[in-house]
This record gives C-alpha cells, sequence and structure tokens, in this order.
C-alpha cells in the first residue's frame, strides 16, 4: 500500500476511523475477501502456527508491493490492520465509495499525511489498538523496495513493541512484486507469492523503550527475522525517498535515528 509511504504511521489520533467501525464492510472483508483471494491467487503461507491468536501482535514485514497491504491480512489467521493514507477514503461517487468499502473491508484506518509530530501521534494510534488486543502491521523499511533488496529498519517498530510488550511477529513476503509490479493496474494471476510467519519475537531483553540503544539492537533483531524470513539481498542502507530542496538534503545528510 506504499510507494508513497502510505500505511507508514502518519497521522494524528484525531484524525483515524478505527476498522473496527467501518461495520458491514469489514466483516464482509474478512467473509469473502479473504478466502477469495486465497482461491484466485493461491498463496503459499507458511508458519501460521506462529501467529498468536489473541492479544496485541505487530506483524513487521519487508515491502515490495502495493498488494503487501492485502497479502498480509489474507494469509494471516486473524484480522490485521494497517494505516492507510486518507485519499484512499475520501473520493467521491462510485469510485470514491469502492476504494473507500474496499480498504474498509481488509482493515486498513484511515490517516493523513505528515511528517515529525504526525508521525509519533500514528504510532500513538496504533499502540492503543494494542492496548485493545488487536493485531498490527508495519514495514520497518518505512517505504517499498523498488530494486529488491531488504533496506535497514527504521525504530518506530522497535519501540511500539517495547513501548507495548507486544510480540512482533516477523513476515517474509516473497514474490508480491513479480505479481504486481510498480505502475501495474491489477495484479497477474501467472504468479504465486509466499507469506511466511515467523517465531514471535520477545524484545524487551534489549531494554525500555526510551532507550535509544535498546530500540536499535530490537529493530535490527526484527530485521534480520524478516531477511531469514525473505531471503533478500541485504543493502545496508535507509529505504528514503530523494530529498527535496537543502533542508531535507541536509536532514539526510546528518547523523539521526530514523523512526
Amino acid at each position: 500500500m506504499t510507494s508513497e509511504q502510505s500505511v507508514e504511521p502518519e497521522a494524528s489520533p484525531a484524525e483515524t476511523e478505527k476498522p473496527r467501525h467501518a461495520g458491514f464492510a469489514y466483516a464482509l472483508g474478512r467473509s469473502l475477501i479473504t478466502p477469495l483471494a486465497r482461491t484466485i491467487y493461491r498463496p503459499r503461507i507458511e508458519g501460521r502456527e506462529n501467529v498468536p491468536h489473541d492479544g496485541p501482535v505487530i506483524f513487521a514485514s519487508n515491502h515490495l508491493s502495493f498488494i503487501d497491504s492485502i497479502a498480509i491480512p489474507v494469509a494471516a489467521p486473524r484480522p490485521v490492520h494497517f494505516l492507510a493514507k486518507s485519499t484512499y477514503f475520501e473520493g467521491t461517487g462510485v469510485k470514491g465509495w469502492l476504494s473507500k468499502t474496499f480498504f474498509e473491508s481488509i482493515g486498513a484506518i484511515s490517516v493523513r499525511r505528515g511528517a515529525g509530530k504526525a508521525a509519533l501521534d500514528a504510532l500513538d494510534v496504533q499502540r492503543q489498538l494494542l492496548d485493545e488486543g488487536l493485531a498490527v502491521a508495519l514495514y520497518p523499511e518505512g517505504t517499498r523496495s523498488t530494486d529488491g533488496r531488504l533496506y535497514k529498519g527504521r525504530t518506530g517498530v522497535a519501540f511500539l513493541a517495547l513501548q507495548t510488550g507486544a510480540p512482533v511477529v516477523p513476515v517474509g513476503l516473497i514474490g508480491t512484486d513479480t505479481v504486481m509490479p510498480v505502475g501495474a493496474k491489477v495484479p497477474t494471476l501467472k504468479e504465486r507469492i509466499t507469506v511466511r510467519f515467523g517465531e514471535p519475537l520477545d524484545l524487551s531483553p534489549h531494554g525500555p523503550a526510551t532507550s535509544g540503544r535498546a530500540r536499535r539492537l530490537a529493530t535490527d533483531e526484527i530485521m534480520a527475522a524478516i531477511h531469514a524470513l525473505s531471503g533478500q539481498e541485504l543493502a545496508d542502507a535507509y529505504n528514503e525517498a530523494p530529498a527535496q530542496g537543502t533542508i531535507e538534503k541536509i536532514k539526510q545528510a546528518l547523523p539521526h535515528e530514523r523512526r
């Protein structure tokens, strides 16, 4: 759901609509879309037994394609919630209604794009969902990998896990970029994807969420687990969009903790 970082944490709690309030659309998505997608696209699903069936859990996945945010809910044995940019929910006419209904049906939460405080506020939205015993999914890389490599993880996922105590289930997605590459309008039926769920990670031994070192070590553990599942080449760099303007270029050049 993001070449444009659409499911990154980027909104304040006041600007979200929790997916369980989507009512009929959400129930329909779980009862019809999931089995239909499994029948049509025949995903290979491994490690479903590793996913806790209740209580809070964070799915941390690599990110290769728009359909990653559909593949995970389809493969998971429980509802999974994502953040999705608000424009998917704000269209008008039949097209706008279809877009809003579809994203609600897969458990997406509308957020407005932003940076800085907005990103932290969006993490708070996900914390609230975890406090209610729900499952959320995030991409530690922040945005899609356009070259197929696995990039270094930002620390927001680790912060959320350390703050809430929720276990992190690493997810390795394979082949989603061939099923729906950048620029494709619809997924192809010629290819199949693989979704691998790893064993839950308890990150608490790394230390408290307030420790930058703990967040970095926890993030590195998450990324190592994702790499073991996906088998991607490691990029050893952050996956960042090209800086726009002098100030942004300076910010990227300076050492800082990537959330």
